[in-house]
């Protein structure tokens, strides 16, 4: 089984993904680090270098890529992935594969993402919380359709990341 993970930036996809595989003794990969490792440059710098038409392109590649491995694994998605090149539809088809949405407000995700902006290349240039908090609220609304679709939605507003963690394997198991 492979066990999908997406949501907004900063919703803890990477974070549960982790303690997630590590729960449940399965192999985990987070598709932000799989590219920046395949490609040899960060994630900002193939949007600087290359564009965003590029980066989707090469992300998904690298999604098919993962779900063609077998055996059991965690998959992080970067949180555009659901909505570009079809992806949540080559999700969906896949019966090997069971996606959660980590669902978080919108205070929860600006609150994160104004601490790490800089490293965040869709919000770096964003100056002020009340732009950030435009930004996301418009930016989730947009992709909130893609996210939806995830065969589980988990709220991760205010919860320790070890109880989000056994929420899931009680929707699992």
């Amino acid at each position: 089984m492979i066990i999908i993970l997406l949501g907004y930036m900063t919703s803890g996809k990477s974070t549960i993904g982790r303690l997630l595989s590590q729960k449940l003794r399965y192999d985990f990969i987070d598709l932000d680090h799989y590219i920046e490792k395949k490609v040899g440059a960060s994630i900002e710098n193939i949007f600087k270098s290359k564009g965003e038409i590029y980066f989707r392109t090469l992300e998904h590649q690298s999604l098919n890529d993962i779900l063609e491995e077998k055996g059991d694994l965690v998959l992080s998605l970067g949180g555009g992935t659901p909505c570009y090149a079809n992806n949540m539809n080559v999700i969906n088809k896949n019966d090997k594969v069971l996606s959660l949405y980590l669902k978080a407000s919108i205070g929860t995700i600006v609150e994160r993402l104004w601490h790490e902006k800089s490293k965040r290349p869709l919000v770096s240039h964003i100056k002020d919380r009340e732009q950030l908090l435009e930004f996301v609220g418009k930016h989730l609304f947009e992709r909130a359709h893609f996210y939806e679709q995830a065969d589980y939605n988990i709220d991760i507003n205010r919860k320790p990341s070890k109880v989000i963690v056994e929420e899931i394997e009680d929707q699992l198991f």
